[in-house]
This record gives C-alpha cells, structure tokens and sequence, in this order.
C-alpha cells in the first residue's frame, strides 16, 4: 500500500512475484500469498491468469449524503484538482427545460460543461442548468479557480435537493471529454437543487465507471 501511495508502483504496473515480496518484507510466503489475496478483494491489486498480479486503478469516490465540491473531494484525498471549461452559454429554455425549473418557456438559463480531472486523469463531466434568478452572476465566475458548485453555495445558499443515479452507455462527446470508449458504461449522477423556494440548478454529472465510485454513510 505505501508503495502505490508514493507512486513507485503505479496503475497498472505489475507488482513482484510472491517470492521477491517474501524477500522484501521478511514474512512468509503463506502471509504474502494472503495479503496479495486480501489486496485483490479489495480491488486495490488485480490478478491477470498467467500474466501475473497487477496494481488495479483506482475508483475515485463522491458522497451521496452530503453535497460538496469535486474539487474539495479530490483535496481530500491529497490529489490535485484541475478542470476545463468546454461551455458556457445563456439560452432561451426550451419547453421542456422551462418545465423543469417551473419558468415559463422561453426564459434565460445559463448552461455550462465542464470536465473535472484528478491527477490529470478525467473524472466527472458536469453538465449544468442554472436560475439566473438564483445565481445572476453565474457567467461572470472563473471556472478554472471556482467550480460551479463552490460559487453556488454562496449565491444560492441550498434549501434541498433532489437526486437520481444510473448507468448509461456516454455519447460520442462525453466519452470524449472523459477519454473513454462509448461501450463504456458511465455513472450519471442527476440532481436537482433548490434555494429560495425555487428550482436554482439542474445537473447531470458522468463518471466513467470503471474508476468512480458513490459511497455514503450516516448515523
């Protein structure tokens, strides 16, 4: 584990044999053939039928219970955040839109795509919907700096929120943005906030599934 931890043995590479470990910690081989068993359960190593046992890559991890920002949650685990603004628009809502946020059809929204990264490696596509009644200077926000999420805490203090989660294959442009193949499933995360007694943001967050995970907990 400190070994993954300090990047000397990275995604995907391959770890000693059983025998070199043995020499490496001075245990026996029945201990290292039960850690590298242990590890494996645990998804944190990956054996490979006559290739050999390898470093598995990592699922990153969001929280269900509470809302926060990737940044932060990134942070937290002591990895670097960056993100990538891909759009940023005001548009007419259409219809349906307009029916989702209970404003009449034809009303600005502010629309924006970004793509969060952990290490370099992309984690979340976070397409959003945004009240301009809510968050009036949602356009003028330096996204690279502030992630949406951390700017509408402020502007648009949160009084609930609503959500659902779903596996669904990514389209062409969200599986690029997140350099995965289409018959990759990914985790979409929809959520739907409110402040002040109205609809304040609607959001759909793709994960790659193959290294993102939700966890929670609560007492």
């Amino acid at each position: 584990m400190a070994e993954i931890a300090a990047g000397t043995w990275k995604e995907g590479d391959v770890i000693p044999s059983e025998q070199a470990l043995v020499k490496q910690f001075g245990v026996s081989r029945m201990t290292v053939n039960r850690a590298v068993r242990e590890l494996t359960a645990e998804q944190v190593l990956t054996r490979r039928q006559g290739s050999g046992t390898y470093v598995a890559q990592q699922k990153y991890q969001a929280t269900l219970l509470q809302i926060k920002s990737i940044a932060d949650e990134v942070r937290a685990r002591g990895h670097a955040h960056r993100s990538s603004l891909q759009q940023l628009e005001r548009i007419k809502a259409s219809d349906l839109m307009a029916k989702q946020f209970d404003l009449p059809s034809g009303h600005p929204l502010f629309h924006s795509v970004i793509v969060h990264f952990e290490n370099g490696v992309p984690i979340q596509v976070e397409d959003r919907w945004v009240n301009p009644q809510c968050a009036p200077d949602y356009m003028e926000q330096d996204f690279a700096h502030l992630t949406p999420n951390e700017y509408l805490m402020q502007a648009a203090p949160l009084q609930g929120a609503t959500y659902s989660v779903e596996a669904l294959a990514a389209p062409r442009d969200i599986a690029d943005m997140l350099a995965i193949d289409t018959k990759q499933a990914c985790l979409v995360l929809k959520r739907q906030t409110r402040s002040g007694g109205m609809i304040a943001s609607l959001v759909t967050m793709w994960h790659p599934g193959h290294r993102y995970q939700f966890a929670g907990s609560f007492n």
